[in-house]
């Protein structure tokens, strides 16, 4: 319980405490006792699913703790199973198995809290040589010799705090945080909210600004009415602006970023992984769309960029599948208006700092709220 409180606390040094996970599964005396110290990590890494799934789906804290717990399911279900009483590089080669089950789809949709995040805080500009050499750390902290690989997953922990610096935003660009209430659907989006959003980024561009990054749901759902009013109000000025819409169609909605300038605008990125329940389900006919496997990245001025939408920068193979275009800026953006009082935000953020930083990138932020 410790560890994933620890590790997942919105404090993006503390990510490493959660490489103790390992040694504390395989250690576990029986298969019950595995699976205990499985759930326990999950429910503590995402304390603050129930209150934060009450707000948005408007349920009883009952209904929302049984979310939580269903959550956990399949990273508990994927653990005990795979969980050995042998050790060595049996038991190694199980967790391996696991960590990458739970990291991939199907079953990392709800992949939450991979220890391997924690990659960026500790081999910061290593890339894919830093994802495998924390793998190989976490996986030897399952055999006899985790106290040594303990120490080094800690040395250069150390290390890396005492020289670590966030991610950079690139020149020109910069993201706005707004603070607009959607708990009123009726209101979510209306003329006054788009003219105060306007407003903000006319301000950045008199600020010298050239690419504004807007959170998720920002320009509400995308219509000619909705894009005549903002290009009208961009006109004369040579800015860029990305943002969160819906793109309504006869099976639902997608869920995208928009690109626009004064003189028009083109969908950017569709959402690979919306919220699960909340937003999408399989074999559903409403609801958000996922598109798994497509725009993994997006092409903007000229080089690919990384765009990952609110729950996207909670799970793992995201990231990872956007990184194999080599994007130049990670690009981040949600609308959390529902996680007030809790450390959702600060984790998401976390989380896209230590993949930012283990591959280099630049990384830009936008969240409502």
């Amino acid at each position: 319980m410790a560890v994933g409180a620890l590790a997942w606390s919105g404090q993006v040094l503390t990510l490493p405490f959660a490489c103790l996970f390992p040694a504390l599964w395989a250690f576990a005396p029986t298969r019950l006792v595995a699976a205990l110290v499985s759930m326990t990590y999950f429910l503590a890494a995402s304390r603050d699913l129930p209150q934060g799934a009450s707000t948005y789906l408007g349920i009883g804290l009952i209904e929302s703790t049984g979310l939580w717990f269903a959550a956990s399911a399949s990273f508990v279900f994927v653990h005990t199973l795979l969980w050995t009483s042998k050790s060595g590089w049996n038991r190694a080669a199980r967790y391996s198995v696991a960590t990458t089950l739970m990291a991939l789809p199907p079953l990392g949709i709800t992949g939450w809290a991979g220890p391997v995040t924690a990659a960026g805080v500790m081999f910061p500009g290593w890339g894919w040589f830093g994802l495998a050499a924390t793998a190989t750390g976490l996986l030897l902290m399952t055999t006899r010799n985790w106290p040594i690989a303990a120490l080094a997953l800690g040395g250069v922990w150390a290390w890396s705090a005492a020289t670590w610096t966030p991610p950079t935003v690139p020149d020109g660009w910069i993201g706005i945080n707004t603070s607009f209430d959607y708990s009123d659907k009726a209101k979510a989006n209306d003329y006054e909210q788009h003219l105060s959003t306007i407003a903000m980024v006319q301000k950045a561009v008199g600020e010298g600004h050239s690419v504004i990054v807007l959170p998720e749901s920002a320009f509400g759902t995308w219509t000619p009415t909705t894009e005549r009013l903002w290009t009208q109000n961009l006109k004369g000025s040579d800015v860029t602006v990305l943002g969160g819409a819906v793109v309504l169609n006869a099976q639902g909605y997608d869920n995208v970023i928009v690109k626009l300038t004064a003189t028009g605008s083109d969908i950017l990125y569709r959402q690979r992984m919306p919220v699960p329940v909340a937003m999408w389900w399989p074999r559903s006919i409403e609801g958000a769309k996922a598109h798994f496997s497509q725009s993994p990245s997006a092409n903007f001025v000229g080089y690919p960029i990384a765009p990952l939408i609110c729950y996207e920068q909670l799970i793992v193979w995201p990231v990872l599948q956007s990184m194999l275009s080599s994007p130049g800026v990670v690009v981040a953006i949600g609308n959390t208006w529902w996680t007030a009082s809790t450390e959702i935000v600060e984790t998401q953020k976390e989380i896209t700092k230590s993949w930012a930083s283990l591959f280099h990138k630049s990384l830009v932020t936008a969240y409502n709220y």
